[in-house]
């Protein structure tokens, strides 16, 4: 991994591939995205960083709370941290877990951890004490670097696991000058940042500034080397840990970089980072193309805290703004941004992924900045490859995008998972990429059931539901498990929100099915009304009736004040469904 990464010319890749025919997305490209960038660089990530440290060394990597990191010192603190971690006794193919918030340290961290050999599985810092000791105990990582704040937890269930050591770090410790001595006189011992460690454990800037002239680790990595083991979701069952390669990260970065063409100016835009690196929207969807792009990485730690999230937009002009449907919902939601005081006029580009996006989301956005808004599908399994709609083109609504360059969708039959489906028939979506996970981490039998051979190609079945239309746009129905049955009919829970959703009191909407005496399982929707307004149950069904068949109309309906959410923003229906009906 250490050629000098070479971007395909497009004279190198404007050849339409043999299987174009069967590729009905092709035609519906923007004319700047090639249907292929094979071949890819036999390299990943690390290569990236290291080329764009050496060709601009003071060039900003990373900016947080006022403070910038440059590439030579990003470069210089993971070379440090690489080596503390090779004394420690990492080797090639240790894990490393990951409990920081997006900042500084965390890339410092993984990075540090890669150049050591090491497999890096960022985690949720906020899982549970039992989540947690499953997510260690999976990974059987040694190493743990974790924020203050959750040192003790860790430390608590440490002899459950097979942590060796833990390596804290404290947030004020790449603040600019001023805000970290007020942190520290104010905030830090207030929100448990102020900690004492423990005997073996130590600290991460200890370990860096100690070894700022200590040699790298003589460690080759390999393009398909293991980088992250991250956690799917886990909405249902135990989560198990996706194996995502440092060429694939290379290759999504890659993928994204190529759709949006010149909207995005290399080195110049900068990209805002607020979905969470434990993640594989925010490891491979955003940092990857801020990589690959050189674009800085603008670093919010609680994408939930909308006031330091406008405050970051303010200092740092950010063009483009990944999240979910629930943070534009939020964000449109502030104060400052109805009352104009928030400027969000930089956004050239937003992406809405993770979760479906209504079309009223989207217009109200593109309205509020006067930038593009695309929706995204894509999934841990694929190293967050998959489809985008049209950054220039035409947008359908209710259509989650194209293919990527070098992907492929097939829809299969839902009984038979194999029989491949016409146009506008409804099966379950079949992704291929050449950046497909290797495998669940240490689970054959449950990589074997969802990463299949067709054709000589490892086609991933996502277990979503959905279609193609004659134009190549992807379109989402549902999950399989999502799917409800009121009488024997089979209703989408997402046709139900997308109906309740346009109701102009309706703020956000879940649908779930519940069991039914009379129907066996019913239609329920739980609904956040707008500040202000109000709303009838018999209301909102008569709203539906005007767009629904009978039986898809939500037979109970429960307002609630909030939706239970993933650290994503995905509404966890498994939560909704286990809530007591209310008549």
């Amino acid at each position: 991994m250490n050629a000098t990464m070479t971007m395909p010319a497009p004279s190198q890749i404007r050849e339409e591939p043999p299987e174009a025919e069967a590729h009905p997305w092709l035609k519906s490209y923007d004319a700047h995205v090639p249907p292929s960038l094979k071949p890819y660089p036999q390299k990943g990530l690390l290569d990236v960083v290291a080329e764009t440290a050496l060709e601009r060394p003071d060039h900003p990597a990373f900016l947080f709370k006022g403070a910038t990191m440059s590439y030579a010192r990003f470069q210089r603190e993971s070379d440090a941290f690489a080596a503390a971690l090779a004394d420690l006794g990492v080797a090639k193919g240790d894990r490393v877990a990951l409990l920081i918030p997006n900042s500084p340290q965390l890339f410092v961290a993984q990075f540090g951890a890669w150049k050591a050999g090491a497999i890096v599985s960022p985690l949720n810092p906020l899982y549970t004490e039992r989540e947690l000791t499953h997510a260690l105990n999976v990974t059987e990582a040694r190493i743990a670097v974790v924020l203050t704040p959750f040192y003790d937890k860790v430390k608590a269930l440490q002899p459950q696991t097979s942590l060796q050591r833990i390596i804290a770090t404290n947030i004020k410790e790449y603040l600019p000058g001023l805000l970290r001595i007020l942190f520290t006189l104010f905030k830090e011992k207030k929100e448990g940042h102020r900690i004492a460690l423990q005997v073996g454990d130590v600290w991460m800037q200890d370990l860096i500034h100690s070894h700022l002239d200590a040699p790298l680790p003589d460690v080759h990595i390999d393009p398909d080397d293991p980088a992250l083991l991250i956690f799917t979701g886990g909405t249902t069952g135990l989560p198990k840990a996706a194996v995502n390669t440092h060429q694939g990260l290379l290759m999504t970065g890659m993928q994204v970089k190529a759709w949006f063409g010149d909207l995005l100016t290399d080195w110049d835009d900068t990209i805002l980072l607020l979905m969470p690196l434990f993640h594989i929207y925010g490891q491979g969807g955003i940092a990857a193309t801020g990589f690959v792009g050189h674009h800085p990485l603008a670093l919010v730690p609680n994408p939930r805290d909308m006031d330091d999230v406008l405050a970051t937009i303010r200092k740092t002009r950010p063009a483009f703004l990944p999240g979910v449907p629930t943070l534009f919902i939020a964000m449109m939601g502030h104060p400052d941004v109805q009352s104009g005081k928030a400027d969000l006029s930089s956004l050239k580009l937003s992406i809405s992924a993770a979760a479906p996006l209504l079309y009223e989301t989207k217009q109200r956005f593109e309205a509020l900045t006067g930038g593009r808004m695309v929706e995204a599908y894509a999934l841990t399994e694929s190293t967050c490859s998959g489809a985008m709609t049209p950054v220039m083109g035409s947008y359908k609504p209710g259509a989650v995008g194209l293919p990527f360059s070098d992907n492929a969708i097939r829809i299969v039959d839902l009984e038979t998972g194999e029989e491949t489906l016409p146009i506008g028939e409804t099966g379950e979506i079949l992704l291929h990429a050449p950046q497909l996970m290797t495998g669940y981490w240490r689970r054959p039998e449950e990589t074997a059931q969802t990463i299949r051979e067709i054709d000589g190609k490892r086609w991933l079945y996502t277990g979503d539901t959905g279609f193609l239309d004659e134009d190549g746009y992807l379109y989402i129905v549902d999950r399989k498990k999502d799917v409800i049955k009121p009488s024997g009919f089979q209703v989408w829970p997402r046709e139900v929100e997308e109906v309740i959703a346009s109701h102009p009191a309706v703020a956000e909407v879940g649908v779930v099915g519940v069991p039914d005496d009379y129907q066996g399982e019913a239609v329920k929707a739980f609904v956040v009304l707008q500040p202000g307004q109000s709303l009838t149950q018999e209301e909102l069904r008569a709203w539906c009736k005007q767009q629904l068949t009978a039986y898809k109309v939500p037979r109970y309906v429960e307002f609630v004040s909030d939706l239970p959410k993933s650290t994503v923003g995905k509404v966890l229906r498994r939560e909704l469904r286990e809530k007591k009906i209310e008549d």
